[in-house]
């Protein structure tokens, strides 16, 4: 009975993890693919990610003592790869704070307006995200526990109500579309929706290093997200037009999220007000959890101390740069994390895990209580899967894709 608590409670963190504010970009950034191209994408990174996973956790393991990323890659890669894992993390952090500042805004504003009936400048949505969800990671990890256990119970109910209220509303004509032309402008965005591997190091020792038990919480937890996903792109690519001042095209080259458009495309008030409480809950539970991280990696990089005059500092440093993103760059939400998907997931959680294996499996010789399968030519196609990624969103920031959003008929 104790083990099953633990694989469940193992279970549920990764799965807690890997879900989040990520969910809403990818209805608009997949959604010019068609539903069946989604879900085939969606399936290749459950494995990829998940393979990932499994490398990281090997690693995790080659220690008898808790190890974090930074750790990791300083014990097989040496100084130059905790610098380069340092770097990377902290980009990681400030995009995803980033676009869960630029998407946090536009719905506060929408409740401000609710509660103050004024013409109000864009830039004020963001000050109750900052000034009240903002002070809960000053407070640090209790405060954020207590309002996220809170939270994370609206987003269950609220998924589920969408589910069971707007299934009805699915048209099925919606769905048959495909074209898988509009890959390239989705796959760096559908990366940031299945990372988890943060939380391994925490893992390894809630589960006890027991690597039977480890393997099969990071497979079922990371499986759940995948059912979710499949399930949120049923709903909202068979809901949502494609065309129109509301549909899937417009909403990426505006930056939007599928919970808005979704909103808009119901045309009923109760339907979309759970659209927007789901979208409410997603965005602050992400929001904490990224906070959180870049709060307590700023105080332990910069040897900030974390009184009140400390704190106050952190928070400045930690908030200030993703604000002045968010106000000057009005599709700031896809943006970043088109950013955080191909050059922040792919290479901390992709690219690293399967170098660090390489030099410590076949380099330094080290063993461990698990090993993934494959040898080199698995660690071979992660590296080059993750390449490839990256490549992608280079050629994608350099215009390259640019004609493909251009040929849509809005």
């Amino acid at each position: 009975m104790h083990r099953l608590n633990r694989l469940i409670g193992g279970v549920l963190l990764v799965s807690g993890t890997t879900i989040g504010a990520g969910m809403l970009a990818l209805p608009v950034s997949t959604g010019l693919m068609g539903f069946v191209p989604s879900c085939l994408l969606f399936l290749i990174y459950w494995v990829y990610m998940t393979t990932t996973a499994f490398l990281m956790l090997e690693v995790n393991l080659w220690s008898e003592s808790n190890l974090s990323l930074i750790s990791m890659a300083r014990l097989t890669l040496g100084k130059w790869g905790a610098a380069v894992n340092w770097v990377i993390y902290l980009f990681l952090l400030y995009a995803l704070t980033t676009a869960y500042i630029a998407v946090g805004g536009p719905i506060f504003l929408e409740i401000l307006q609710m509660a103050l009936p004024l013409a109000l400048p864009t830039w004020t949505g963001v000050i109750p995200l900052l000034c009240i969800f903002g002070f809960f990671v000053y407070r640090g990890t209790k405060s954020v526990d207590y309002i996220n256990r809170f939270l994370m119970l609206g987003l269950a109910v609220t998924y589920v109500l969408m589910v069971f209220f707007l299934t009805p509303h699915v048209n099925p004509a919606l769905l048959t579309h495909q074209d898988w032309n509009f890959l390239p402008i989705a796959v760096s965005v559908v990366a940031t929706s299945f990372g988890f591997h943060i939380i391994i190091p925490t893992l390894t020792v809630y589960l006890e290093r027991d690597a039977a038990l480890m393997r099969k919480t990071i497979a079922i937890g990371s499986l759940i997200p995948l059912v979710i996903y499949i399930i949120w792109e049923y709903l909202t690519l068979g809901i949502i037009p494609l065309h129109g001042a509301n549909g899937i095209a417009h909403g990426y080259e505006q930056g939007a999220n599928g919970a808005d458009l979704l909103a808009l495309a119901l045309q009923n008030a109760s339907l979309a007000l759970i659209a927007r409480l789901f979208s409410f809950c997603a965005i602050v539970t992400s929001f904490l959890g990224v906070s959180l991280c870049l709060f307590d990696f700023l105080a332990d990089g910069f040897g900030i101390q974390k009184n009140a005059k400390g704190k106050l500092w952190i928070y400045v440093i930690a908030f200030l740069p993703p604000l002045i993103l968010t106000l000057t760059d009005p599709r700031a939400f896809l943006t970043a994390l088109e950013y955080a998907g191909a050059f922040g997931v792919m290479t901390l959680l992709g690219l690293m895990p399967a170098l660090m294996v390489w030099r410590g499996r076949y380099r330094l010789q080290f063993e461990s209580t698990f090993k993934v399968p494959g040898g080199k030519l698995l660690l071979i196609g992660v590296i080059l899967f993750s390449v490839t990624i990256m490549g992608i969103e280079v050629a994608n920031k350099l215009g390259m894709f640019k004609h493909l959003i251009s040929s849509v008929d809005y």
